[in-house]
């Protein structure tokens, strides 16, 4: 992974992603996922566009705020937006998260995976972290799969999701257990 940081915020890079902070160019993709039922069915639910847009303008006012949030994530080979992947931390979490969200015509591609990763290894690298959650709906075997795929595992513990009234799973690591597996 290399990290550039000459733009608004870092800029990582996988073998086949970009993450950087989120831009208005992002709008429009991101409103298509998030008008996708099926994409959205364990994270709230469908969003408007003018529920879209102030989403996108929260993720950007959290890197405004916090220093850090959901990157973009953009295929290399194509530049194209496939979703949004990062750390997080809004008013009334129960500790920060890597959180993702993959347009639905990129799932079964191994982004979430890949993104998630890099975004943890910056959050325990960059931001300090000690450890890192992710908030997964019992449901969501999507999102449970890339949980165990990046190690962590299911913590006991459950949350609400501050806002949206839904109690989730918590599952998460340590940064010494993440390291520990990475080696």
């Amino acid at each position: 992974m290399s990290i550039d940081t000459s733009t608004f915020g870092p800029r990582l890079e996988t073998e086949r992603l970009i993450l950087r902070p989120p831009v208005e160019a992002d709008f429009e993709p991101l409103a298509a996922a998030m008008q996708d039922e099926e994409n959205t069915r364990y994270i709230g639910g469908v969003q408007n566009p003018p529920q879209a847009w102030r989403g996108l303008m929260a993720i950007i006012g959290h890197w405004a705020v916090r220093g850090y949030g959901f990157f973009s994530v953009l295929e290399k080979d194509t530049g194209q937006w496939v979703g949004r992947v990062g750390p997080w931390n809004p008013h009334g979490w129960v500790q920060p998260e890597v959180g993702w969200t993959i347009a639905r015509a990129h799932w079964g591609k191994g982004y979430a995976s890949e993104a998630a990763s890099a975004s943890i290894d910056w959050a325990f690298d960059h931001l300090g972290w000690d450890s890192v959650i992710h908030l997964i709906d019992e449901k969501n075997t999507g999102s449970i799969g890339v949980a165990k795929k990046l190690g962590s595992y299911h913590t006991g513990q459950q949350a609400e999701v501050a806002g949206f009234g839904m109690i989730v799973d918590v599952w998460g690591q340590t940064r010494d257990e993440w390291r520990g597996r990475r080696g």
